[in-house]
């Protein structure tokens, strides 16, 4: 079965196209700029074959989406014949709240909740139904799916997400705390299963998610017991342009101080703070890097900061989970800044961690093992890989249509 996976921002359409019964990749693209006006940036390239990179005038996502669907199915180009032979499309979506706790098929009324649940995920969650919608037009007769970034957290206990406001708050709005990057915790807490040669269910992890968005999962017994995100990807770790953990009494400080109303303060904590903020320099780690290296002293705090708020919650997971029986590392940051990740676990050699330095410092964006064989838990960098996740969740729900 061909599965198409969408990923669809404001003003971009990311796709991946899978063959499930190897799970490999045919083709994958994206289009750019859509909506902005002029002409759109389209990138497609099928696997084994020749990028093709090409400007289209594409006014919206249902065109940008046709265009797609027009490359996947040519007779030069295209890796399907025919578009009958994509039986499923999934499609990537920020919130579920608690209206949807897992991967679900999607139709009309699904689209009126997601629709309802826009003012939790503003940036987000107008663009990933604009894919939806525009999927269902185009191929009304395929099932959609949505597979969530809040699903993998929905196992956490009460004390893990309730926020310690009057009860009524979680009860009227749905005030707690969410989490996100799940689909990637969920596939690390698979893939660290299948690595160690365990039941999913047998692990005790701490999944490492860390990018430009960067979050933590506490995972015990297979499910997620804590993360660092809360109610939006805000909470946690400092981020490349997101403060994470602040006093809230700093956000009616700073708007009285500023002048600046509630959605200029919402935009200063998630686009001009974090990495970018506190260095003034880039929100790229590799930026700072070089930065840090020619003695800039705002890039050496901000990485600073950036690894303790990272070494505070890895210790309290820690703790939390009683134990772990690995850490794993992943996202653009975990993957390839071998810094970071050496000074990490040098800070958790107090709880008996060790890894093979030379071996860390070598390894870039591959699945590898670092830690030594005398090392408390095992130590891992594991690429992560939603696409993936949302392909494997759509498939399975997609063969229960196929059964009823």
């Amino acid at each position: 079965m061909k599965i198409l996976v969408v990923n669809s921002g404001s003003s971009s359409l990311k796709y991946r196209i899978f063959d499930m019964t190897d799970e490999s990749i045919l083709a994958f693209g994206q289009v750019e700029k859509i909506g902005l006006g002029g002409r759109q940036p389209v990138t497609y390239e099928p696997v084994g074959g020749e990028k093709i990179k090409s400007e289209e005038t594409l006014a919206d996502h249902r065109e940008a989406l046709r265009h797609v669907l027009g490359q996947l199915s040519d007779a030069d180009i295209g890796v399907v014949e025919s578009l009958t032979e994509i039986r499923a499309v999934g499609h990537r979506v920020l919130h579920g709240m608690e209206v949807f706790k897992e991967s679900t098929l999607v139709g009309e009324k699904e689209v009126a909740k997601l629709k309802d649940m826009i003012e939790v995920g503003p940036l987000h969650m107008p663009a990933n139904i604009m894919g939806i919608e525009a999927c269902m037009a185009l191929m009304p007769n395929v099932p959609q799916v949505t597979v969530f970034d809040t699903a993998f957290h929905q196992t956490m206990p009460e004390s893990s997400y309730l926020y310690a406001l009057p009860y009524e708050y979680y009860e009227k709005f749905g005030v707690r705390r969410y989490g996100f990057h799940g689909t990637s915790h969920k596939y690390l807490t698979q893939r660290m299963a299948t690595l160690m040669d365990k039941a999913p269910e047998e692990l005790n992890l701490i999944t490492c998610h860390l990018g430009n968005g960067s979050s933590l999962a506490a995972v015990r017994d297979g499910k997620c017991f804590d993360t660092s995100m809360g109610f939006t990807p805000l909470e946690g770790l400092v981020m490349g342009t997101r403060c994470g953990d602040i006093d809230p009494a700093l956000i009616p400080f700073l708007g009285n101080k500023l002048n600046l109303s509630w959605d200029e303060l919402d935009q200063l904590m998630n686009t001009k703070s974090g990495l970018l903020g506190l260095s003034g320099v880039s929100s790229d780690m590799r930026d700072l890097g070089e930065a840090r290296a020619a003695g800039n002293a705002r890039a050496q705090i901000a990485f600073d900061v950036f690894l303790q708020r990272l070494v505070h919650y890895i210790g309290a997971f820690y703790l939390e989970l009683g134990g772990a029986d690995a850490i794993v590392f992943s996202g653009g940051i975990g993957e390839n800044d071998a810094e970071v990740r050496e000074l990490v676990c040098n800070k958790l050699a107090v709880l008996g961690v060790s890894v093979d330095l030379d071996l860390n410092s070598r390894i870039r964006g591959k699945e590898v093992k670092l830690s030594t064989d005398d090392s408390s838990m095992e130590v891992w960098i594991v690429p992560t890989n939603e696409e993936l996740m949302i392909a494997r969740d759509t498939l399975a729900l997609a063969q229960e249509v196929v059964r009823s």
